[in-house]
Order: C-alpha cells, then sequence, then structure tokens
C-alpha cells in the first residue's frame, strides 16, 4: 500500500529530501557518539540556548557566564550526577533564571522588561515570554559562512563552532524547541567539520548546510504556530491538532494509545512553548524512550531512528514517514452517523466521544490535511449539538456523511480554483491579484507589510500548484494554515480591523475559509493622500536591483489600492504598468531624474484621474 508522508513533513520539509536530512543527523550521530547521560552532559548548552531565547540582545558571552551563574544558583542543578533524573533541576531553573533577570537592572533595561519583575511568578513568567520576538516570519538572516574562517575556528575550537551556532539560531528564533536546536547545531558542526576537509569548501558547506537552514526555519515556523494554537484556543483544539497528527503517523496503533499520547505530546508542548528548554529537551527524550519501547505497535516505519541515541532520534522520528494505511472496515466510522446511541454517548463524554471520532476519521483519511479534518470534526460536533434536541435524532445525524464529503469538496474545489488562476495568470500577476485582495482586505497594514505576507502566499502556490492531486491539496491547506498563522500573530501584536480579528480567532479550523471569504474592510478611511505621495520617482530607483524595484513596483500597487478600495483591478494595473516603463525609459537616460521630473507627471496625472473617478 501506497506510503503518505506526514503532513508536517510535507509542509515544513518540501524543500529537503527525506534522505537528505536523515543522512545528515546519521552522520552527526555517528560522530557525537552521545552516551546515555547526553542531557546531563549538556546541560549547560541547553541552557544557553534557554537564555538567548529569552535575552534575545544579550551577546554570546553574556550568554555563556549567564547560563554558568544560573546552574551554579540552582541547587537541584549545580551537583547533578550523571544517573540523576534532571527533572527537579529543569523545573527549578526556570524560577532561578526569572529571579535571576529580575535582579539585573542593566539585562531589564536593555530589553525593555523591567515591568515584568513587579507581578508574581507565573504572570512574570508570561510577560518575559511576550518579549521574545520571531522576526523568521519575515526575514532569513541564516548566511552560509566564509569557508576559510570557520574552518580556522573549527581548528581551534570545534565547540566554539557549535556553541555560536546555536547562540544563533536559538535568538533568531525564539520559539523553536531547544531539543531541534542541540540537534541542527550538531549536524552543522559535523557539516562544517567533513568540508572542512574537501578542497572546495565553500561548495561543500552550501550543499550541506542549506538542508539544515532550511528544516530550521521551517521547524520554527511550526513550533510557533503550535504554541499560537495553544495561548489563542482552549485545550480541546490543541488537543484535537495533536490527535489527528498521531493518527496519521501511527493508524494502525489502538485508540487509547493514541488517545494516551495525544496527552503526553499536547503536555510536552506546553512545557516546550514555555521557554523551559530543559524541560523541553528532557520531555522530548522521555516521549521518545516511551515511542521506541511500543514501536511495534505504533509504527514499522522508526526502527532506524530508535537505534539513534539522544538528541537525534528525536528528530528522526519526528521527520519520518507515516506508517502504511491498514484495512479499515467502513463499520466504525459509520456507528458515529448510523448508531441510535449516538445522542447518548455525545451527550454523557462529549470530549472522549469526539476524539474517537477523530482518531477513526483521521486514520481512514491520511489525504487530508489537518485543517481539514478538523472543520469536518466542527460540522459534526455542530451537527450533533443540533439534532440531540430532537425527537428523532438519528435521522438528523444520519446524513453526516454527505455533509463531511461537501466539506473536503468545497475546500478541494477552492484549492484547485487558487491553482487554476496562478496557472492563468503567471507568477508576477497572480502575486500582485494577491496584493490587491489583501489590501483591501486589510488596509491597516504597511504596503511593505502586504507585500511580504502575499509574497509567503505566492511562493506557497507556486511550490504546492506543481503537485498533482492529494498532494496538492494538503500542500495548499497546511502552507496557509502557517501564513495565516503569521498573520494572526501580527494581529495580535497590533490589531488590524474587527475582521481579521474574527477570522483568527473565532475558529481555528476555518480560519482559512473565513480569509477567504474575508471582503472589503468597508470601515477603513484611507488617509488623504495625493499621487505626489504615493509614487516615488526617484533617482536610486536606477540601482537597484530588480528585487528591490519589483518590491518598490508592488508597494506603490498597495499603497494605491488603499486610496480607492473599491476601483477595479483593471484600473490599478494600467497605472502600474506604465509606472514600471516610466522607470526603465527614464534609467537608460543620462538625465534619470530630469526625466522622472518630467515624464512623471503624466503619470502622476493618471493616477490622479484613477483616485477621483
Amino acid at each position: 500500500m501506497k506510503t503518505v508522508k506526514p503532513i508536517y513533513f510535507l509542509v515544513f520539509i518540501s524543500c529537503i529530501k527525506c534522505q537528505t536530512l536523515q543522512r545528515r543527523l546519521l552522520d552527526a550521530a555517528i560522530q557525537h557518539n552521545a552516551t546515555q547521560n547526553y542531557l546531563q552532559e549538556n546541560l549547560r548548552d541547553i541552557t544557553s540556548i534557554m537564555v538567548a531565547q529569552f535575552l534575545q540582545k544579550a551577546t554570546y558571552e553574556e550568554v555563556k557566564t549567564i547560563a554558568r551563574e544560573l546552574l551554579g544558583l540552582s541547587e537541584k542543578c549545580k551537583s547533578l550526577e550523571s544517573h540523576e533524573s534532571l527533572s527537579p533541576c529543569a523545573h527549578q531553573l526556570m524560577t532561578t533564571f526569572l529571579e535571576y533577570i529580575c535582579n539585573n537592572p542593566g539585562m531589564l533595561d536593555k530589553h525593555g522588561s523591567s515591568h515584568c519583575c513587579n507581578t508574581s511568578n507565573t504572570a512574570r513568567h508570561k510577560c518575559f515570554l511576550s518579549y521574545k520576538k520571531d522576526d523568521a516570519d519575515y526575514s532569513d538572516i541564516f548566511q552560509i559562512p566564509n569557508a576559510e574562517h570557520i574552518c580556522e575556528m573549527d581548528k581551534e575550537n570545534h565547540a566554539s563552532v557549535k556553541d555560536r551556532y546555536s547562540f544563533e539560531i536559538s535568538r533568531t528564533y525564539p520559539f523553536l524547541y531547544g531539543p531541534t536546536i542541540l540537534t541542527m547545531s550538531a549536524c552543522y558542526e559535523t557539516a562544517v567539520q567533513s568540508c572542512c576537509q574537501e578542497e572546495n569548501k565553500t561548495k561543500c558547506l552550501q550543499i550541506k548546510l542549506e538542508p539544515i537552514r532550511k528544516y530550521v526555519k521551517e521547524m520554527s515556523l511550526r513550533h510557533h504556530h503550535l504554541c499560537e494554537i495553544k495561548t489563542k484556543f482552549n485545550h480541546t483544539v490543541a488537543k484535537a491538532v495533536e490527535l489527528v497528527l498521531l493518527t496519521k503517523k501511527q493508524p494502525k496503533a489502538n485508540f487509547s494509545e493514541i488517545a494516551k499520547l495525544t496527552m503526553d505530546v499536547k503536555n510536552l508542548h506546553e512545557i516546550c512553548c514555555e521557554g523551559n528548554t530543559v524541560a523541553c529537551t528532557l520531555g522530548r527524550s522521555q516521549l521518545m524512550d516511551y515511542t521506541c519501547s511500543k514501536q511495534a505497535i505504533l509504527s514499522s516505519k522508526i526502527t532506524r531512528c530508535c537505534e539513534q541515541p539522544v538528541p537525534f532520534r528525536g528528530e528522526c522520528i519526528i521527520i519520518s514517514e507515516n506508517d502504511d494505511k491498514p484495512d479499515l472496515l467502513p463499520l466504525p466510522l459509520s456507528r458515529f452517523t448510523e448508531d441510535q446511541f449516538v445522542c447518548k454517548e455525545f451527550t454523557d463524554k462529549q470530549e472522549d466521544f469526539l476524539q474517537e471520532f477523530l482518531y477513526e476519521y483521521s486514520r481512514r483519511h491520511p489525504e487530508l490535511a489537518v485543517p481539514v479534518i478538523l472543520r469536518v470534526n466542527t460540522v459534526y460536533e455542530n451537527l450533533l449539538g443540533n439534532c440531540c434536541k430532537l425527537e428523532n435524532p438519528l435521522e438528523c445525524y444520519s446524513y453526516g456523511n454527505e455533509m463531511f464529503q461537501k466539506v473536503v469538496r468545497e475546500s478541494r474545489d477552492h484549492v484547485k480554483n487558487h491553482c487554476d488562476l496562478l496557472k492563468k495568470l503567471g507568477e508576477s500577476s497572480f502575486h500582485d491579484r494577491l496584493i490587491v485582495l489583501y489590501t483591501k482586505k486589510a488596509p491597516q497594514l504597511s504596503a511593505q507589510e502586504v507585500v511580504l505576507f502575499t509574497k509567503k502566499m505566492a511562493a506557497a502556490a507556486t511550490r504546492c500548484c506543481l503537485l498533482s492531486g492529494v498532494q496538492q491539496f494538503l500542500c495548499v491547506e497546511d502552507s496557509a494554515k502557517l501564513i495565516l498563522g503569521a498573520l494572526c500573530r501580527r494581529h495580535a501584536a497590533e490589531p488590524i480591523n474587527a475582521a481579521v480579528g474574527h477570522c483568527c480567532d473565532d475558529s481555528y479550523a476555518f480560519r482559512k475559509p473565513c480569509f477567504d471569504d474575508l471582503q472589503i474592510d468597508r470601515t477603513y478611511v484611507a488617509p488623504s493622500l495625493s499621487c505626489h505621495q504615493i509614487i516615488r520617482l526617484k533617482e536610486d530607483l536606477c540601482g537597484a536591483q530588480e528585487e528591490e524595484l519589483h518590491i518598490e513596483k508592488q508597494k506603490f500597487l498597495s499603497n494605491l489600492v488603499k486610496q480607492k478600495l473599491y476601483a477595479s483591478e483593471t484600473q490599478f494595473q494600467a497605472v502600474l504598468g506604465n509606472f514600471t516603463h516610466l522607470v526603465q525609459v527614464c534609467c537608460r537616460t543620462e538625465k534619470s531624474e530630469i526625466c522622472f521630473q518630467e515624464e512623471g507627471s503624466k503619470l502622476i496625472e493618471e493616477c490622479q484621474s484613477v483616485l477621483e473617478a
């Protein structure tokens, strides 16, 4: 039977061949020869990750000093024997860390978080978490290092190369889980050591570090997204997401096993999202121990992973393939729409009953993305909520399967229309269409934000729409989940408008359909700007790179749309085309500034006529 890739593997690792990253993990695992006491032996490194993620403006030297002092201040950490559990140390360390920060006025001033110390421990912790700034949604600062420099550093001190990489990744991606940073730091170190033996060191580093770079960035998005679900929605939603992911990954496991794992994983995510890197690393290690001890009943795809030591084993299991779909009869699923006792079960144990429905539906539909399955679950819950009030509920909920099919069909049709539009318009015009649509939906966003946000949407469509059938559907849905999650985090930081807020907060499952249906924001009042203020015609445009010029053009489009939300896209495109033509003409002349002044007046007149129409 055909194997279906795990959803998060498909979306987050779309740019990486599974074998490539597995090979990096295996190489690193062999070279590092991790021991049974890996966590205890690397406690300072794990603590350094936590410090760098909370104190993102701290220097490398400051992070190392704070980590060392913290372990000295924590009684349960400073004399830890190799055989002792890390659990007491992990719990004490966070409290000690928060006290340490509050006793360091200089550090508080540097991060602007001094008021956090005026609250109790729990509130203080949440306050410091709120100061984590994840700019990875809109930037990509990781660069392939200078080969000669990195090899000289590695020659002098292997540990320094790994530690500095870990520091940079930790402060750049403050929501990336500690165990992933540990693992990727080891992979990075192994790649550097290997490439430094090669004649063409630079090319070798580009080849070996690129999959690591992409994996780190994309897993950071995944982890941040999971943390957002935890904070924005109730525990039922977080559990549902984990249950679907686990069921799709391990469809042969029975419901009780999946239910137990769901709670364990949900609790682990909560710990990791709180930033307690030591507890997160310990928790993942314990979870992977359990998973490997049960691999005979969980999955046939993780045998090689379970042979690897900590921390490589965990990352290997996460990116492993979904297990083969078992041969399943339709009976267990039909009992949710054809059994006369459905309402009794729904009323007596609603959460357990719906979890079992999710389990049975998910293992039968590995081809569906998590958000789509959650939509089906929401429709089913609402159906029972209404039907179970009637005299003949069975007659009412017996239409459930037809409703499920409708949800899937509508979701799939929308993805198909999305990809058909891309094919019709081409990449550039498709992106312009998205800029117009989302400027109208969220005109409060700056032009720069609209361009960057829609660029991600256009890139995802370009990547996903090349796939066919099931894979295309999965890819678009799950990419949208992450991109809209980033937009909703932006809204949480600085509210955009009520309609965007509704889509972000009302239903996680229906977030994408809500944004798809979002109309023009009729409450928006544009600042009164003339075309002289909207159009930027300066000589420096001629020295801009092609990508910079393209962004400038798209920002102009967004600003133009803001001034006339109800104008047609055709009107905007005409002005936009003339802007591009004018820049090309003037930049070919010796006196481009004079050209912009003389010829630009015509463009401004055309622009003004659109605004005044």
